[in-house]
């Protein structure tokens, strides 16, 4: 799993990284999102940053991914509406 967090000054680079993420994941705040990690999905990422993003940072602008292992996945403490992110969901 990945949780790859950004701010962008610009509304419509805000956008269109979070419009790019939605393809990998869902969002678990307003500039968070989860993703579900293989070394390709991260290989995408990153390319798509540094080919499009990267360029268009404006001082403050920032990009955060952080690796969380599947150790890890398990002792993430989760409240509120948060708790329902990991649950199988059955429709009938």
């Amino acid at each position: 799993m990945l949780i790859v967090s950004y701010d962008f000054t610009n509304d419509k680079t805000r956008a269109k990284f979070s419009k790019f993420l939605k393809k990998y994941g869902w969002r678990m705040q307003y500039s968070v999102f989860v993703i579900r990690n293989s070394p390709r999905v991260l290989r995408n990422i990153i390319s798509e940053i540094d080919s499009r993003y990267k360029k268009l940072f404006e001082n403050t602008d920032s990009i955060v991914i952080f690796p969380v292992c599947n150790g890890c996945k398990g002792k993430v403490i989760r409240y509120g509406c948060a708790r329902h992110e990991i649950e199988d969901v059955v429709y009938f």
